[in-house]
């Protein structure tokens, strides 16, 4: 993509409104626009990322057996008055009325519509186990939104809601999450620790938060430093084997490790000191597991192997991809921007014409533009006749891994400087070794 041909909004001054880092970051960027309280716009910057940020949820969520589906942001009240939760939820949630006077509202999560799906196909429990997921605009009516799409009242929301024929089962479902979730966020560049949580307006008993330590973390959290150094499941993890996902779940909850809400100062007393690590932290997921919750009052019935009739046992379990973009940012940048981790970097490479005009200049850009693209690389190539410092700027502030500059002097010498954004290290090679360099 040429920047002079790009739509990239850049501002120079940091937004009075925000307060946090990736707020300001994301604005100054021109990755979003805000266009009411907690409402905001992603520009073609944010869009990218945010894709990418979802197909590696997609493949890990499809690599561990759940299914894609599609529902509605639209859902009828009558669904929630069969859960006993319409009532119950709170001013978060956006009640509205067509024009027939029929109860709506804008879906804030969606237990009560998943299980309408399965209770109208499902009978037997030969059809089980069931994982069906999707990944939709939510709105809940924050009383302050805040942070950016740290706390928006609209968000994107990768939520999915599995189906078995009993608990053992069920918390099978629960550990292939869990360490679905684990792969998710090592491979967005998150170091996420799984935490005891409270279950809140969902409901059940089983329930762990995914939290990444930042400074700006919306609670206090608590754990052992022995989560800084496991290894996180490979990707030849086998998603149907129950007892080596047990173990896995097993090694990660031992050590110690709750939000504010789930504290127990007596198990944390007995974590020795050298060990304790007390921060802020960011929720980027959260599983649950809930039994019966929904199916009984929603009647989400299966045939057991007794011939008996049961309600299946289920769980949901979230991720934000709007909220984590600006996760990412607290968890990575510096006093110039952005460091995007390379998985989700919305282009590949930044590639800077540092005299556009110039016959040399424009003779190898061109060159490294076209065979950076045929590797498979997403380059951005500024292009523009802009100052030196404001290019530098520029592309500092988005956070592209690897930015590669070409002045008059080193093109006329075949060279090419190269610029690793996350060490800010430096190096001059050859016009012909660029492509090789940069695409290993």
């Amino acid at each position: 993509m040429r920047l002079s041909r790009y739509f990239l909004p850049i501002l120079k001054e940091t937004p009075k409104e925000a307060e946090i880092v990736s707020h300001r970051l994301m604005l100054r960027a021109g990755m979003i626009r805000q266009q009411a309280a907690g409402l905001y716009s992603f520009l073609p910057l944010g869009k990218r990322v945010l894709d990418k940020v979802c197909a590696i949820i997609r493949e890990e969520q499809n690599r561990s057996g759940a299914i894609e589906l599609l529902m509605p942001t639209i859902q009828s009240a009558d669904l929630w008055r069969e859960s006993g939760r319409y009532d119950a939820y709170g001013k978060e949630m956006l009640r509205i009325q067509d024009r027939h006077e029929r109860e709506l509202l804008f879906g804030p999560t969606n237990e009560e519509m998943v299980t309408e799906i399965f209770r109208s196909y499902v009978r037997s429990y030969k059809d089980l186990p069931l994982n069906l997921y999707h990944i939709q605009w939510k709105f809940r009516d924050e009383v302050r939104p805040r942070f950016g799409v740290m706390r928006s009242r609209e968000f994107l929301m990768k939520d999915a809601y599995s189906f078995d024929i009993d608990f053992e089962r069920s918390k099978t479902a629960y550990d292939r999450m869990f360490v679905a979730y684990l792969r998710t966020f090592s491979r967005l560049g998150l170091q996420a620790i799984p935490m005891r949580a409270d279950t809140g307006p969902i409901g059940g008993n089983l329930s762990h938060e995914f939290i990444i330590l930042a400074s700006t973390g919306e609670s206090e959290v608590f754990c052992h430093k022995d989560y800084l150094s496991l290894d996180v499941p490979g990707e030849d993890v086998d998603f149907d084997d129950a007892a080596s996902l047990a173990a896995i779940v097993d090694t990660w909850t031992t050590p110690y490790a709750a939000t504010d809400e789930m504290h127990d100062e007596a198990a944390w007393g007995a974590v020795p000191e050298s060990d304790k690590l007390a921060a802020r932290g960011i929720e980027v997921g959260h599983i649950f597991h809930f039994g019966t919750k929904y199916s009984e009052p929603m009647n989400a019935f299966v045939t057991g192997p007794d011939g008996k009739d049961v309600p299946v046992q289920m769980g949901s379990y979230g991720i934000g991809p709007s909220r984590l973009l600006a996760a990412i940012i607290e968890a990575s940048h510096d006093e110039a921007g952005i460091i995007w981790p390379k998985s989700v970097a919305p282009f590949d490479v930044g590639l800077i014409n540092m005299k556009p005009g110039d016959a040399d200049c424009d003779a190898a850009c061109e060159r490294l533009y076209r065979d950076l693209g045929a590797t498979g690389l997403d380059v951005l190539y500024d292009d523009q006749d802009t100052r030196a410092g404001a290019k530098f700027a520029s592309m500092d502030l988005i956070g592209l891994p690897v930015q590669v500059i070409v002045g008059p002097r080193g093109a006329k010498a075949g060279e090419a400087e190269i610029k690793i954004r996350a060490t800010g290290e430096r190096e001059t090679i050859s016009l012909d070794a660029v492509t090789a360099r940069v695409s290993a």
